[in-house]
């Protein structure tokens, strides 16, 4: 099908520079593929090697509070970061593969320094200029691709927490969107929003089962970009 990329190949990981400052490499992760609502979100994170960050583990194994905590220091230690989405409407044309790499594209483009190497968790890759490289379980191996795993989380939670406000009692903050008991029974009641996802298959079925006249979000996407980046790009590259 056209604009669906063949599924990576499994790569000699000798044949992969890990110098960051030789390769100037950039770890990419999403957050928000499997969740009924909202945008898929990706980082990129390019590290200092000169600034370590102590802690750096996939996002999922820790708790929010040291996510949290980490982002923080991802943003003020990083070389540079950026962070991207796929809107629901992007993920319901294009379905949320394509979507997931859509977004990790942007975010890499994003990024105030362009990299030589990219390192990407997962066993697919966006389509990018330079080299890149799919690591089945990165976020776990490299601490950039760990570095942008916590970003995309904390973002995307943000997100839902935000979302709470606004649609109170279908219990956003606290499921992140995700299948959940509690979700499907709120979208049974108070029906579906304009954030969920139609292409899912839970969502879909509510609405067979309950039509509503429903538009698409006009607000604008949720990007983020920074670090001391920008100001080396031009030096550096």
């Amino acid at each position: 099908m056209k604009g669906v990329r063949p599924r990576a190949p499994k790569y000699d990981l000798d044949l992969v520079s890990w110098d960051p400052l030789e390769t100037l490499s950039a770890g990419v992760d999403e957050a928000g593929r499997g969740p009924w609502v909202g945008p898929v979100v990706a980082a990129a994170v390019i590290l200092d090697p000169d600034r370590p960050i102590d802690g750096l583990a996939d996002s999922k194994k820790l708790s929010a509070q040291k996510r949290e905590s980490l982002s923080l220091l991802i943003k003020k230690h990083a070389l540079c970061y950026a962070i991207e989405e796929a809107s629901v409407q992007e993920i319901d044309e294009l379905n949320i593969l394509q979507a997931t790499l859509l977004a990790m594209r942007r975010a890499v483009l994003s990024l105030p320094i362009e990299p030589r190497q990219v390192l990407v968790d997962g066993n697919r890759l966006p389509n990018l200029p330079m080299s890149c490289f799919a690591l089945v379980g990165g976020d776990d191996r490299m601490q950039s691709i760990s570095a942008a795993s916590i970003l995309a989380k904390v973002h995307r939670d943000l997100w839902c927490e935000k979302l709470e406000s606004e649609y109170p009692g279908y219990g956003f903050a606290k499921h992140k969107g995700y299948g959940t008991q509690a979700h499907a029974l709120a979208m049974s009641t108070l029906g579906v929003t304009p954030w969920h996802r139609r292409s899912f298959a839970p969502v879909g079925k509510q609405l067979i089962a309950r039509p509503q006249l429903l538009s698409y979000p006009l607000d604008e996407p949720l990007k983020e970009s920074g670090g001391k980046g920008s100001s080396l790009a031009s030096t550096e590259l």
